[in-house]
């Protein structure tokens, strides 16, 4: 009795309807361009995710990898919703929360461990930038 509680609990701690890094890959590639935007964003604070679980078990290679997926799917949603203009704002918010999040984890490193955060919280801020930029453009006079 007590062990089909267990398995009750584990499988019910692990949704199936939950959306997996390669599976959201693969969607990425089939999507049409006003639905990438939002594929990307979620792989990246997936990723987000696993690095500061990385980071706070101290595996800062894979943590690493991580977040450079992080970066790249956040560029790819800039472009993708730049190009569709579609998602703009909710991508701009989301990049926006995915580096407050590595402002937090930057706090918690070694100094020797914080240039890979430093640089891909940059690279987030230019995403941002971008993406306001795009939706604030400034008009004729």
């Amino acid at each position: 009795m007590l062990s089909l509680l267990v398995l009750a609990g584990a499988a019910r701690a692990v949704p199936h309807d939950e959306p997996t890094v390669d599976g959201l890959k693969a969607r990425i590639s089939s999507a049409g361009v006003a639905e990438k935007p939002h594929l990307c964003v979620e792989v990246a604070q997936i990723r987000l995710d696993e690095a500061d679980r990385l980071y706070a078990a101290g595996d800062l290679e894979k943590a690493q990898a991580a977040l450079t997926d992080v970066v790249a799917f956040s560029e790819l949603a800039r472009d993708y919703s730049i190009q569709s203009h579609k998602h703009q704002k909710q991508s701009e918010i989301a990049v926006r929360r995915m580096t407050r999040k590595l402002t937090a984890i930057l706090h918690t490193l070694a100094q020797a461990d914080q240039s890979a955060v430093k640089d891909a919280v940059a690279r987030l801020n230019r995403v941002s930038d971008d993406l306001l930029a795009s939706m604030f453009t400034k008009g004729a006079k």
